[in-house]
């Protein structure tokens, strides 16, 4: 699929989910925000963003996700925000065509915002250069900014500090087992773990392996069962993949081996318990949505 389609005044982009190679809270702002360390992984599980430019001076959602109002729908808060920021006088109509699972920690939301702040920069001719559209993404969430920073990345602070990690595309098995968990449930718990040693990116690069951890896991498998069912279910078909817990869950995944059996596994898949989801994903080095931004 190409990373970008031009139809007249229409974007159509590619969204992609991440995963949490790591999470490590580090600490509590006195505003009650948490301090983060994490790495950060695209994967090509991808939502696709529709973006049509408008004559009349609105923003236009065509498809709602039931239940989400205008008001919670991020596409829509991205798009009123830079809207207001530029004063644009015309507007634009929005399509977002689902794959990745809403409240599975693997950042759908946030990329889909991330790419609504892209195409329409593009789309409108507003010429906002990165760090001003991460400073307008992250009022809209913290992992916004990473998006729009568009590769694979060490992130630290509430997530707007950012660096690039080294390019890396390993495959993963992701499964998301068909719960939503809130962010803030997670968060507001008095048990989870708030004082991990920070560590530093040269650290990391230097041993990835000796950083496996989420500290949100503990908490999402004591209020989830259903998230140690699908970490155990991956270490019993996939034993050296070193499961964990991606954001604040409640997806899992692997990291697989190169010569783990894709068509063994891609069969094991069809048995899930009934309604989880379960992907071979590929990793990959940039946002398909950055690519609009880098190219010109």
């Amino acid at each position: 699929m190409s990373e970008l389609k031009i139809d007249s005044a229409t974007l159509e982009l590619r969204c992609p989910a991440k995963l949490n190679l790591f999470l490590h809270i580090i600490g509590r702002r006195t505003d009650g925000y948490h301090l983060l360390q994490s790495a950060f992984q695209l994967i090509d599980w991808c939502d696709t963003l529709r973006l049509t430019a408008i004559s009349e001076n609105t923003v236009r959602r065509i498809n709602p996700i039931p239940g989400i109002p205008p008001e919670q729908d991020l596409v829509v808060r991205a798009a009123q925000l830079l809207k207001e920021f530029c004063n644009v006088g015309h507007g634009v109509e929005i399509d977002l065509m689902k794959q990745i699972p809403m409240g599975a920690g693997l950042g759908g939301g946030s990329s889909d915002a991330a790419s609504t702040l892209i195409g329409l920069n593009h789309l409108w001719g507003l010429q906002l250069d990165t760090k001003t559209l991460c400073q307008i993404g992250l009022k809209l969430g913290a992992d916004v900014p990473f998006f729009l920073f568009g590769q694979n990345a060490f992130v630290e602070g509430i997530g707007e500090q950012i660096q690039a990690l080294p390019s890396e595309t390993p495959d993963f098995l992701v499964i998301f087992p068909n719960q939503e968990i809130a962010t803030s449930q997670i968060f507001q718990d008095p048990q989870l773990t708030r004082d991990h040693a920070p560590i530093t990116i040269s650290g990391f690069i230097a041993s990835p392996k000796s950083f496996q951890s989420n500290d949100c896991q503990a908490v999402a498998v004591r209020n989830c069962p259903e998230v140690k069912q699908a970490l155990d279910w991956i270490a019993d078909v996939a034993p050296n993949s070193a499961p964990r817990m991606s954001g604040s869950g409640s997806s899992v995944f692997g990291v697989l081996d190169p010569s783990q059996d894709h068509a063994k596994l891609k069969n094991l898949l069809q048995n899930l318990p009934k309604g989880w989801i379960g992907r071979i994903v590929r990793g990959l080095n940039k946002n398909p949505a950055y690519n609009l931004v880098s190219s010109e």
